[in-house]
């Protein structure tokens, strides 16, 4: 089992930029992939940024291309999700998952946090 905990999140006006970050435990987590999810109301849970366990190679869905960065701290078991420029249509609950297989997929995902909600105001 791996256990998932989400914080960072908040209320922001657009422009500006939260740091989101999972805090990890359990099983080895160097050995999974990690990603972010996010959802809003009434809509699927929807890919945002995952990164794989070899070589860190990040991946990340168009819309938030070159305002999102996914990382990992090894040392700490902790991924983050540095959201910048952030825009309202970002407003969302985040959560963050691990699985084996890096993918933009969310039922390729093991472990799932319980999310952390990001309101962007306009």
């Amino acid at each position: 089992q791996v256990q998932l905990v989400e914080s960072g999140g908040g209320l922001v006006q657009a422009g500006g930029s939260l740091r989101l970050s999972c805090s990890a435990s359990g099983r080895t987590f160097s050995n999974y992939a990690m990603g972010w999810f996010r959802q809003a109301p009434g809509q699927e849970r929807e890919f945002v940024a995952a990164i794989a366990w070899v070589y860190d190679i990040t991946y990340y869905a168009d819309s938030v291309k070159g305002r999102f960065t996914i990382s990992r701290d090894r040392a700490k078991n902790t991924v983050y999700l540095q959201m910048n420029s952030l825009k309202p249509e970002d407003t969302a609950v985040y959560y963050c998952a691990a699985g084996r297989v890096v993918s933009m997929r969310a039922d390729s995902f093991d472990f799932w946090g319980q999310g952390t909600q990001v309101t962007v105001s306009s």
